[in-house]
């Protein structure tokens, strides 16, 4: 199904805020070595990009986070997140880099485990921040764009299975219902 898109940052505009938060990183970590972990699917262009402007020494590993029903004792389904591979982070500099920080459940979590391991120190980098969305008080220490809860397709995220290879961001104005009526 083909949907309308409303560009809302191009190519351009996404690579000069990627290279800004690249110097912001870089300025924070000076010569220290830093981990950078990518949450797939969404952060992987995101990630990619950034690391090529941090001029610290980076390593990168790749880490995916899922939430499932699980079921509780015969009462309801619970939602579970999971992730894996479990990253090694006892005395690293940590940077989280997620796609999209909605609701903050995800991204609480997994900092939540992370600093079980006692980083040196952990920090998060997302693309889009939709700060209404959010359920959990959780803040990015560097973020690209503020948007609205909207669709938002392009540079990695993609909306029921397309438009994650667009090389801008664009909303989704997704079609309207169709009439039952003749």
């Amino acid at each position: 199904m083909k949907h309308n898109l409303e560009v809302l940052y191009s190519a351009a505009q996404i690579a000069a805020r990627v290279s800004e938060l690249g110097e912001q990183v870089s300025r924070d970590y000076g010569e220290q070595p830093v981990d950078v972990v990518a949450v797939l699917d969404q952060a992987f262009i995101f990630a990619a990009d950034l690391v090529r402007h941090v001029r610290s020494p980076v390593r990168v590993h790749f880490l995916r986070a899922d939430t499932r029903n699980v079921a509780a004792g015969g009462q309801t389904d619970v939602k579970e997140i999971f992730f894996w591979p479990e990253i090694h982070a006892a005395g690293k500099n940590i940077l989280l880099i997620e796609g999209v920080l909605h609701t903050g459940i995800t991204l609480e979590f997994v900092t939540r485990r992370l600093q079980l391991a006692q980083p040196h120190s952990l920090r998060t980098a997302v693309l889009l921040h939709r700060p209404e969305a959010q359920r959990v008080e959780v803040k990015p220490d560097y973020f690209g764009f503020v948007v609205a809860s909207n669709v938002v397709v392009g540079y990695g995220l993609d909306w029921e299975g397309q438009y994650a290879n667009l090389a801008y961001l664009a909303k989704v104005d997704r079609p309207a219902p169709m009439s039952g009526s003749a």
